[in-house]
C-alpha cells in the first residue's frame, strides 16, 4: 500500500499545474550536484520496488539514535516530561532492533552550482475545462548561508524584501504588495505570471533563489529581469522598504508562534539543529539590528558565486547557463546581447 501511495504521489507530482515542489527539487539538484541537499527527494520510480522492509531497519538503525533525537514538549510540566521519557522511551526495544549504528553519512554539502532543464508541453496542465495558459517556469539561485551563521538573519531580511508572488496573489488586496518584486517586476511587466523569492537554509549551506513564470516566447526577457533585480540586491537599500522587510518577518514570526503545535515545533527543530532555543523576542532583537549595509554586503558576498538555475517548459528561447553567470557577473544584470541571421 505504501508503494502503491508513493508511486500515486510521483505521478500527481508530474501532471499538477504548480510546479514548486518541483522546481525546489531541479533547483537543489543544480546547486549541489550529485551530493547531500542535492540528492533526490522525492523517490526515483525505479527505485520503489526496492525499498524493502530490511532497508527500512536499516535507515532506522543507523538514523532514529537517541544522539539524534529531541523530545519537545508545549504546556506540560518539565519534570512531568521527564518522567513521561523515562517511563516510556528508557529501555524500550525498536522494532528494527539495538545493533549500533553503522553506516551514518555525515556528509557536508558542496556548493557546485549548475543547471537542470525539464522539457515539457504545459499547454495540458489545466484540471477543469477552463484552459490554463502555458507557461515556461526558470528559478535562478545563489548560495547563501546556513541557519548556524550570523548572516541568516540579513538573508531572511532580504528574502523577505524581495518577497513576490503571483499576479493573483492569495490573502486578500494589499500583501506583499510593496515588496521589490512586486514593484518592480510583476506590477511592471504584465506578462510575468510569477516571481517570488524563496529561502532555503540548511545547517551547513544555504540558497536564495527566484521563481519567476512566463508565456515561453517571453523566456529570454524574463531571464533579464531576475537576473537585474539580483544585481539590484547588491545596491542601494531604501530605509523605509527595509523597516517594511524587518516588521513583516517580525509580524509572520510572531503570528506563527501563537499556534501550540508550530511553538511545539519551533522547540524540537532550533534544539536538534543549535542544541538551544533562541526566544521571540531574542529573534525579533536580532532582527531589527539588520542594518542597509548588512543587506548589501550578503547580497554581494551571495553575487560572486556560481549561478544554480531549474528551467522547466518550453525551453527553446532560455539563455545559456554562461550568459545568465554572465549577467550576474556584471554591472547591470543585462545578458550579453545574440545576434542571428536567420530566425
Amino acid at each position: 500500500m505504501a508503494r502503491m501511495a508513493v508511486q500515486f504521489e510521483l505521478e500527481d507530482l508530474s501532471m499538477r499545474p504548480d510546479p514548486e515542489p518541483l522546481l525546489t527539487e531541479m533547483i537543489h539538484e543544480a546547486a549541489y550536484r550529485e551530493n547531500t541537499v542535492g540528492l533526490h527527494r522525492f523517490c526515483p520510480a525505479e527505485n520503489i520496488a526496492k525499498i524493502d522492509r530490511d532497508v527500512l531497519h536499516s535507515y532506522l538503525r543507523n538514523y532514529y539514535t537517541p544522539d539524534r533525537m529531541v523530545l519537545a514538549g508545549v504546556g506540560i510540566e518539565h519534570d512531568h516530561l521527564v518522567e513521561c521519557a523515562r517511563k516510556y522511551l528508557l529501555g524500550a526495544r525498536p522494532a528494527w532492533g539495538s545493533g549500533a549504528a553503522v553506516d551514518v553519512d555525515r556528509s557536508v554539502a558542496q556548493y557546485t552550482g549548475g543547471v537542470v532543464k525539464l522539457e515539457r508541453d504545459m499547454s495540458k496542465v489545466s484540471l477543469g475545462p477552463a484552459p490554463f495558459p502555458e507557461l515556461t517556469h526558470i528559478m535562478i539561485g545563489l548560495e547563501s548561508c546556513s541557519f548556524l551563521e550570523a548572516d541568516f538573519i540579513p538573508f531572511a531580511v532580504l528574502n523577505m524584501m524581495m518577497g513576490g508572488g503571483g499576479s493573483f496573489s492569495a490573502g486578500g488586496p494589499g500583501k506583499g504588495m510593496f515588496t521589490r518584486l512586486y514593484l518592480n517586476v510583476l506590477n511592471r511587466h504584465h506578462w510575468m505570471y510569477n516571481a517570488t523569492a524563496y529561502h532555503h537554509s540548511y545547517e551547513d549551506t544555504g540558497l536564495l533563489c527566484i521563481h519567476a513564470s512566463a508565456d515561453p516566447r517571453q523566456v529570454r526577457e524574463m531571464v533579464e529581469i531576475i537576473t537585474k533585480e539580483f544585481i539590484l540586491m547588491g545596491g542601494t537599500v531604501d530605509v523605509v522598504e527595509l523597516e517594511r522587510a524587518k516588521t513583516q518577518l517580525m509580524s509572520m514570526l510572531m503570528m506563527n508562534l501563537e499556534a501550540r503545535p508550530v511553538i511545539f515545533e519551533d522547540v524540537g527543530r532550533q534544539v536538534l539543529a543549535t542544541r538551544s532555543r533562541k526566544l521571540p523576542h531574542e529573534l525579533c532583537a536580532l532582527i531589527r539590528d539588520v542594518r542597509p549595509e548588512d543587506i548589501r554586503r550578503v547580497a554581494s558576498k551571495m553575487l560572486r558565486g556560481k549561478p544554480a538555475v531549474a528551467a522547466l517548459g518550453d525551453l527553446s528561447d532560455l539563455p545559456s547557463y554562461e550568459h545568465i553567470q554572465a549577467a550576474l557577473s556584471s554591472r547591470d544584470g543585462r545578458l550579453p546581447r545574440t545576434y542571428r541571421l536567420f530566425r
